[in-house]
């Protein structure tokens, strides 16, 4: 049989497109055992987007990579002096402070309440994986820590709501465990004087580090972050008590607050009720973790301020000087102004990490005005105030990796005061 040359020239054809791509695939395989394809920076730099380092909720500095220069750093501990002063310490006189003696644990998220010369400190974080259940007390007077108690097993380990009405002490809700396990409802209630708990109403349903109030025989909570632990609460309840104890059953609805989220100042002075600062968003458990390990996600801080009045509506006041959040139990009054040490504000916009707040701020509740009043030892979040005889303190939270990186980095147990002298 005689072949036509067109089928000829077809079969060399297809033979010439196998030889190729033999070839090709010989080369490739040759190129990808070669050194330079194993250093390749793009293998070396990638990382997944559910990477560990990024997801705790502790954050740990990643390495710079050889071939990749770390941001250059100012002096005052931005990247860019041309950067927004949300980004930066804000302008403020120093203050000198005096280390007292160490709390007996360190503490992340966890609560304080000062009752007198007495400053109880419940729960919190050690590590991402251990929480406490106990209480610590300061004594203002003495310097020193005293006693410590357990708290009730079914009692929440961090992002508490917690007031006083100066004896007994009202927890409301919060996580229960460490990484970011899910909120309980349970709320408990805490006599000073003789140590023993109760129980109260449970919320109609669970939050995380809602604001919390008493005001006007009512013990109010708001907002906070909804069950999955990021998307913000908007809903504000309120329950009767007296000494203690629940004088209803059942929470009652009240006027939503303006803004929702969690880790906000809320403060009762001169019957006017206020919530501080604060945010949209939070870590969230990594979806099918078994250990409801810790993920990041996008957060919004903010720096408004809202006033509940007579009326019942919520009004807006001139906002804080920078935003802030992690604050709930950052604050003290002193000589009709509310002073607030330290807090987060808004995440770098180049490095994309947690900004620690360094500063003392004050809201004269006379001019409605705020100031910077002061430096903090270093920038730390989530710190536990309390104010006695002329002097502020503060112990515990996260504190930043160095006076030109505010990101955060140790949990801490120190306790520090410096003499706070305000004028109206």
């Amino acid at each position: 049989m005689v072949r036509s040359p067109g089928k000829q020239k077809s079969t060399k054809l297809v033979i010439l497109c196998v030889v190729l791509l033999g070839f090709g695939l010989i080369a490739d395989y040759l190129w990808a055992s070669s050194p330079h394809f194993a250093s390749s920076s793009y293998l070396t730099n990638w990382v997944p987007a559910d990477n560990s380092q990024s997801n705790v909720i502790i954050p740990k500095q990643e390495p710079h990579h050889a071939d990749t220069k770390p941001p250059k750093i100012k002096a005052d501990g931005v990247h860019d002096r041309t950067l927004s002063a949300t980004f930066a310490d804000l302008p403020a006189p120093e203050l000198k402070w005096e280390k007292m003696a160490n709390a007996p644990v360190p503490r992340l998220d966890g609560a304080a309440i000062q009752i007198k010369d007495l400053l109880y400190v419940f729960a919190g974080y050690g590590t991402i994986d251990l929480v406490h259940s106990h209480v610590d007390i300061y004594n203002f007077t003495a310097n020193t820590w005293g006693r410590r108690f357990d708290m009730p097993k079914e009692m929440a380990h961090s992002h508490l709501g917690m007031v006083t009405d100066g004896r007994y002490i009202y927890v409301v809700t919060g996580q229960y465990g460490p990484q970011c396990r899910g909120p309980t409802a349970r709320n408990f209630v805490l006599d000073t004087k003789t140590k023993q708990w109760r129980d109260l109403p449970p919320l109609p349903v669970p939050r995380y580090a809602p604001a919390t109030q008493l005001w006007r025989g009512r013990l109010h909570v708001m907002g906070g972050s909804k069950e999955n632990r990021h998307t913000p609460a908007l809903e504000h309840w309120s329950l009767a008590v007296k000494d203690g104890k629940a004088l209803e059953k059942e929470w009652r609805p009240e006027i939503p607050i303006p803004r929702g989220g969690p880790h906000r100042a809320c403060v009762v002075v001169s019957d006017r009720l206020l919530i501080i600062g604060g945010q949209e968003g939070d870590f969230m458990a990594k979806p099918g973790s078994p250990i409801f390990k810790c993920s990041r996600r996008n957060e919004i801080v903010y720096d408004e301020v809202h006033m509940l009045d007579d009326e019942m509506k919520w009004k807006p006041l001139p906002p804080m000087p920078k935003p802030d959040s992690h604050i709930e139990f950052a604050w003290a009054i002193v000589n009709n102004s509310i002073v607030i040490a330290g807090g987060t504000t808004e995440k770098h916009p180049t490095t994309k990490k947690m900004v620690l707040v360094g500063e003392v701020f004050r809201f004269n509740l006379d001019t409605l005005t705020w100031s910077v009043i002061g430096k903090l030892p270093y920038r730390v979040k989530t710190t536990l105030v309390g104010f006695w005889n002329g002097w502020l303190y503060f112990t515990s939270g996260q504190r930043d990796r160095g006076p030109d990186d505010p990101a955060p980095k140790k949990v801490i147990a120190d306790m520090w005061r410096t003499k706070l002298r305000l004028n109206s």
